[in-house]
């Protein structure tokens, strides 16, 4: 079973709720803006800042989180049900996947090559992947899954800004 129980407090303290399906309004399950530490059992989360999966998002993959980056700032969960077995993206230099292309099959710090800051669309062929703004798995950051092209970073305020990519793990 693929569950993410949430809790209110940092260390697992206080009031939790445990969800196995999407929610897209914590406002409607009494837990909005407040959940500092999770448990994730199965498949990948992703917390996001605003209801219905939008605004700055949190992946987070099998295990427990004492402690949040987002603290109490999670307004909808969605549980990743993509295949994540061989995965593959690639990333473009310009919008509308134009200019230099590079195709990423794992983890990849793109500081240590020519890319970084300088991606400005995508297209995901297998799997879900975080797309950071830092090094490290830092910063801002996006998700993207199998199947999606995102043409232009600009639209979301992205453009330029990707150093580090990640595929997520079951």
């Amino acid at each position: 079973m693929n569950t993410i129980t949430v809790y209110e407090h940092a260390n697992f303290q206080g009031l939790h709720k445990t969800f196995s399906v999407d929610i897209q309004n914590l406002v409607n399950e009494s837990f909005n803006d407040c959940i500092s530490s999770v448990k994730i059992v199965g498949r990948p989360w992703i917390l996001y800042e605003h209801i219905n999966f939008q605004g700055q998002c949190l992946p987070l993959e099998e295990g427990e989180y004492p402690g949040l980056s987002m603290n109490d700032g999670a307004s909808s969960l969605k549980v990743i049900t993509d295949d994540l077995r061989n995965p593959q993206i690639t990333v473009y230099e310009h919008i509308h996947g134009g200019g230099k292309a590079l195709v990423l099959t794992q983890e990849t710090n793109l500081t240590f090559g020519d890319m970084q800051d300088n991606i400005s669309s995508h297209r995901v062929q297998s799997g879900a992947w975080a797309l950071y703004e830092h090094i490290n798995r830092g910063g801002r950051c996006i998700v993207a899954r199998a199947g999606e092209y995102l043409a232009n970073y600009r639209d979301i305020g992205f453009n330029d800004q990707v150093s580090y990519v990640y595929p997520l793990q079951q």
